[in-house]
C-alpha cells in the first residue's frame, strides 16, 4: 500500500486517507438521490434503476481515478449534465432515454480519443476565457432554477412564464399540504448553509436527511398524508437491482440506436447535426468541469507540480472518459470528477487510497435504495439550489469592466436557465465572443478552433430550430 499510493511521501497516513474518503462520500452522497429523482421524470426509467446505475458508475469511476492517477478524487454523474440529459435532450429535443445514452457513450469515446491524442488541450484552448469562466455559473443558475421548480416555489404563469407560488392559506387553491414542502425546501437551504459555515462535513447530505425527517414529522398534521404509504413502501434492496437490469443496463445498445421516433417528425440531416452538436456539448461541459475540478482540488491540497500542473493529469482525464463510457452502459448521464472531493482533501486526503474508500462507501449505498427512496423531492430540491450557490462563485473571475469579456460571459450565464439548455448558453456565448472580436477589428485573436465550434453551433440553430 505504501509503495503503490506513496502515503509517507505525501505526508499522510492510512487513517487520514480513510477518514478523507468517508468525508468525500458524505459530501457527495446526495447525487444518488438527486440524480435518481431527476431521471424519474422520464417515462422509460424508474428511480430505482437510475439509483443503482448512479452508484455503480460512481464506484467504477472513483476506483479508476484512484488507481490510475493516485489522486484523492471521486467521480459520479455530474450535476448540470444530468439536467441537460433529461430536460434538454429528452424533453426538449424529443429523444428517448436510450437515444440520449448513445450521446453520452459518444461523449465518452470522443473524450478517450481526445485525451489519448492530445487534442483535448487544443479544444480547451479554443474556448475563450470569458466563456470558460461563465460556464459553471450558468450551470449553477440552471440547476438552482430546477430546484426552485421541483420544490414548487417557482411555478408557471401565463403572462410572465414564471411566478412565485402562493404561501397564502386564505387565497386561491393554496393548502397546508402544498405550502409545507416549500417551507421544508427553504429550511434545508438554511440548514445546509449553516452547517457549511460551521465546517460540518457532509453538510448537503445532513441537510437532506434532516429535511426529510422534518417533512415526515409535519406530515402528521396533514390529513391523508400517509394514506397508502405502507402499500407503496418496499424494504427489499434487490428490487432496485431488478429494475436496473430491466430498465437501464445496456439499454444504450439494445434500444439506443433506434431513432425512428425522432425521425417521424424530423429529417435525417437534422438528426446527424443534433447528434454531433449535442455530443459535443456533453463533451465540452464534461471536459471543462473536470479540468476545473482537478486543478482547484489539487491546488487546495498542495498537490500541484512545481510547474503548477495537476499530477497525472492525462490519467485523471482518461479515468473520467472511461467512467462516462461505463456510465452510459449502466444507464446514467455523463460521469465527472466532483468538486466535493475538496471536502476529503480538506480532511487530509492526499492519495488514491481515499478514493478507494469513497468507492467502497458508494458500493455499500447500492443496498440502501429503499431508504434513499424515502427522501422527498423538496429536500433534494434544496440540494440543487445549494449546488447552484456553490457554482455561481466563479463570476468573481470575470472582468466585468471589459465589455468584450463581460458580454460573452453574461450571455453564456443567462441563456442556460432562460432557454433551459446548457449547450445553448455555451453556443450563444461563443457566437457573441466571435462577432464582438470581428466587428472590433480583433479577428486575429480568435482561435481557429473557436471558429469551427461556433460554426457547428450556428449550423445546429439554423437547421434544427
Amino acid at each position: 500500500m505504501e509503495k503503490f499510493f506513496k502515503i509517507k511521501e505525501r505526508n499522510t497516513t492510512v487513517k487520514t486517507e480513510v477518514f478523507a474518503g468517508i468525508t468525500t462520500f458524505m459530501a457527495m452522497a446526495y447525487i444518488l438521490m438527486v440524480n435518481a429523482g431527476m431521471f424519474a421524470n422520464l417515462p422509460e426509467v424508474s428511480y430505482n434503476a437510475v439509483y443503482i446505475a448512479t452508484a455503480i458508475s460512481a464506484v467504477i469511476g472513483t476506483v479508476l481515478i484512484g488507481l490510475l492517477s493516485n489522486l484523492p478524487l471521486a467521480q459520479a454523474s455530474g450535476m448540470g449534465l444530468n439536467a441537460f440529459f433529461v430536460f434538454t435532450v429528452c424533453f426538449g429535443f424529443g429523444l428517448t432515454y436510450a437515444n440520449a445514452l448513445t450521446l453520452v457513450l459518444l461523449d465518452g469515446v470522443v473524450f478517450i480519443i481526445l485525451t489519448a491524442t492530445g487534442l483535448r488541450k487544443k479544444i480547451f484552448d479554443a474556448i475563450p476565457k470569458s466563456v470558460k469562466a461563465a460556464i459553471p455559473a450558468g450551470i449553477g443558475l440552471f440547476i438552482a432554477f430546477l430546484g426552485f421548480q421541483n420544490s414548487g416555489i417557482v411555478t408557471n404563469d401565463d403572462s410572465t412564464l414564471v411566478t412565485l407560488a402562493t404561501f397564502n392559506l386564505f387565497r386561491g387553491n393554496a393548502t397546508w399540504a402544498s405550502i409545507m414542502p416549500m417551507l421544508v425546501t427553504l429550511l434545508v437551504i438554511i440548514v445546509i448553509s449553516v452547517l457549511s459555515i460551521r465546517k460540518v462535513k457532509g453538510s448537503v447530505l445532513w441537510g437532506i436527511i434532516g429535511g426529510s425527517v422534518v417533512y415526515y414529522l409535519i406530515g402528521f398534521t396533514i390529513p391523508d398524508f400517509y394514506a397508502g404509504f405502507s402499500e407503496t413502501l418496499s424494504l427489499n434492496p434487490l428490487t432496485a437491482f431488478v429494475d436496473f437490469g430491466r430498465e437501464s443496463f445496456m439499454k444504450v445498445f439494445t434500444e439506443g440506436f433506434d431513432y425512428s421516433g425522432y425521425l417521424e417528425n424530423n429529417s435525417p440531416a437534422s438528426l446527424i447535426i443534433l447528434i454531433a452538436t449535442t455530443a459535443l456539448a456533453f463533451c465540452l461541459v464534461d471536459m471543462f468541469d473536470t479540468m476545473g475540478t482537478l486543478y482547484g482540488a489539487c491546488s487546495q491540497g498542495d498537490l500541484l507540480t512545481q510547474e503548477g500542473e495537476v499530477p497525472n493529469m492525462n490519467k485523471a482525464m482518461l479515468s473520467d472518459a472511461l467512467a462516462t463510457t461505463v456510465g452510459s452502459m449502466c444507464g446514467t448521464s455523463t460521469v465527472t470528477t466532483f468538486v466535493e472531493s475538496s471536502a476529503g482533501i480538506a480532511e487530509g486526503g492526499r492519495t488514491g487510497l481515499a478514493s478507494l474508500v469513497t468507492a467502497g462507501m458508494f458500493f455499500i449505498a447500492m443496498f440502501l435504495s429503499p431508504i434513499a427512496k424515502l427522501i422527498p423531492g423538496c429536500a433534494t430540491a434544496a440540494a440543487l439550489i445549494y449546488v447552484g450557490i456553490l457554482m455561481i462563485k466563479c463570476v468573481k473571475d470575470i472582468d466585468w469592466a471589459d465589455i468584450s469579456v463581460a458580454a460573452p460571459a453574461f450571455v453564456t450565464i443567462v441563456m442556460m436557465p432562460f432557454t433551459y439548455n446548457i449547450s445553448y448558453g455555451i453556443a450563444f456565448g461563443l457566437i457573441t465572443y466571435v462577432f464582438i472580436k470581428l466587428f472590433t477589428g480583433k479577428a486575429k485573436e480568435i482561435n481557429i478552433g473557436t471558429y469551427i465550434i461556433t460554426l457547428l453551433f450556428m449550423i445546429m440553430f439554423f437547421l434544427t430550430h
